[in-house]
């Protein structure tokens, strides 16, 4: 009882009063829907770039497949609890519209709008449920800028729709769901007219203004600290330039150029923080195929004219490391070798939905391919599954006892939170390193600390840990599933052109889970090192490629 009322108190203390205030209204407010006549419509557009595309998940009609789950609209329809609420939101999304190759199914896409009509009465759930409703309003917007034609019903639903939405804007949760909140009502409103609409697109661009400021960091990440999150959130202010290209007579100048100088910005995060082949690393919430993949999101930034620029954030470290100093993440280069280290917080403190326990962890490619990484994120929700995805034993970094470096519970909750002390990243003649501590262990008896060193000197890399006053401590080191590791003597491991020392600590290979995708996990390696004596050096060596 009193370890609950605990996680209760160091959760509860870091909200806002916003947020709590909008918790109590919740449980209160009733959302009317207004179905009157929808404003006048306008679809004339002066231009219209095809935005960043995701892959096909309507595979036949009515046949989808989100979060590598299918499922057949005949058999499931719209709204019973056979599949989870992630996969229905991601059905109600109809990301489709505007997928790969969407041209091609464009029959497809109106008998499912007019399967969704049919079904879906305004203020259903999950239907009408602000995030869903948000994420459809802007995908509809899309397909109709792309040239197709509405039928009245599909007019009249989105005006209802926009109504809903604007009653019930996500003030409770704050973050990416009310971003995404406000850009579908300017969205809506720039695709209707009258008072009405304006209202509509008044009311998102104010949020935006406030919003856009405080979820983007001076170096250009997002503050959620999530490689996913950043990726949805620069595709969010890309769509909202896109929308001014096609609309210039509805939204200023000043505002269009601010959206500007942020995307450039979050694009040259985005960069910093992919491995070698192309896709977003997995610190905090992160997986493949929720986003649209990196390379559609440069090329739709390319088509709008959007170019990387480091964020006044940004400290460029030697020639070889760039220090994302506001988010917390440092980028190596060095001999075949990219380190990205998480020295970071565990997210904005009254919103660590999408934090894990993760802190001082890494990963690292080598020769274009990934060798470390994190566990990744499979599901949501609160089960067993998602609170050992979020927990420190997932990641590598290193876990003391059997405690999380951060409380975290119940599916997107954070109690105490680990906080990065002394973070330091230094040039040598030989190479960079990266040196940070972090108290989220205080916690426990003794009060230990967590320090790590990562050295990166040309082929080699270095990662030291101590944790002070000594305590039982393991340092995980999770291994990509591609990668095959053997064992070739009582401290060293080999795979491929790679050499592994364990030069202080207990060494063992084990097993561990990574997730790339939502609905995916795999068997892989992992490499236990027991502390000894409150300290371990783990060396890896490689051959770079010629």
């Amino acid at each position: 009882m009193l370890a609950r009322i605990s996680l209760y108190f160091h959760t509860l203390r870091y909200m806002r009063l916003e947020q709590v205030w909008h918790q109590l209204l919740l449980r209160f407010r009733k959302v009317k829907v207004d179905s009157a006549a929808a404003p006048p419509v306008d679809l004339q557009v002066a231009a219209w770039r095809r935005p960043a595309a995701r892959a096909q998940s309507l595979l036949a009609p009515g046949s989808f497949h989100f979060l590598n789950q299918p499922g057949d609209l005949a058999e499931i329809g719209w709204k019973d609890d056979r599949r989870e609420l992630l996969w229905r939101y991601n059905q109600h999304y109809f990301d489709d519209l505007n997928a790969l190759h969407a041209a091609e199914r464009a029959d497809m896409h109106q008998d499912l709008i007019d399967n969704w009509l049919a079904d879906n009465s305004a203020g259903d759930r999950p239907a009408f449920d602000p995030y869903p409703t948000s994420l459809r309003l802007v995908n509809w917007c899309k397909w109709l800028f792309a040239g197709h034609s509405p039928r009245p019903e599909m007019m009249q639903s989105m005006a209802v729709q926009a109504r809903h939405l604007a009653q019930d804007l996500e003030y409770h949760l704050l973050g990416n769901h009310l971003l995404a909140n406000a850009k579908a009502l300017v969205f809506a409103g720039s695709v209707f007219e009258a008072a009405e609409a304006e209202e509509w697109r008044n009311c998102g661009l104010k949020i935006l203004a406030r919003e856009i400021p405080e979820q983007v960091l001076p170096d250009g990440g997002n503050f959620e600290l999530s490689t996913m999150y950043h990726a949805l959130g620069f595709e969010d202010v890309l769509d909202l330039i896109n929308l001014s290209l096609a609309k210039p007579q509805l939204i200023d100048s000043r505002t269009v150029a601010y959206w500007r100088r942020t995307a450039a910005e979050m694009r040259f995060w985005l960069e910093s923080m992919c491995h070698p082949d192309g896709e977003i690393s997995n610190f905090n919430d992160a997986a493949l195929g929720i986003a649209p993949p990196v390379d559609e999101l440069l090329r739709y930034a390319d088509a709008l004219g959007v170019s990387g620029n480091p964020g006044r954030g940004v400290v460029a470290v030697g020639d070889s490391a760039i220090w994302l100093r506001d988010s917390g993440y440092v980028r190596i280069e060095s001999s075949g070798a990219v380190l990205l280290c998480d020295v970071a917080q565990v997210g904005p403190d009254y919103l660590p939905a999408h934090g894990h326990a993760d802190t001082l962890s890494f990963e690292l490619s080598v020769n274009g391919e990934r060798l470390i990484v994190n566990g990744g994120t499979s599901c949501y929700g609160t089960s067993a599954e998602r609170l050992a995805e979020r927990g420190t034993r997932a990641h590598s970094t290193v876990t003391v006892g059997a405690a999380n470096s951060s409380e975290v519970w119940g599916g997107f909750r954070v109690a105490r939170r680990a906080r990065p002390i002394g973070v330091k990243v230094e040039e040598s003649a030989t190479g960079v390193s990266v040196s940070a501590a972090h108290d989220g262990y205080a916690r426990l008896p003794g009060s230990p600390r967590h320090k790590r060193t990562w050295q990166l000197d040309g082929s080699s890399l270095t990662v030291s840990d101590e944790v002070m006053p000594a305590s039982e401590a393991v340092a995980q080191y999770l291994f990509h599933p591609a990668r095959r590791i053997s064992v070739s003597g009582p401290a060293g491991f080999n795979l491929d052109r790679i050499k592994i020392d364990a030069l202080c600590g207990d060494a063992q290979l084990t097993t561990g889970k990574h997730s790339a995708e939502f609905g995916r996990k795999e068997d892989t390696a992992a490499l236990h090192v027991r502390l000894v004596g409150g300290h371990a050096h783990l060396r890896i060596v490689w051959q770079p490629l010629q």
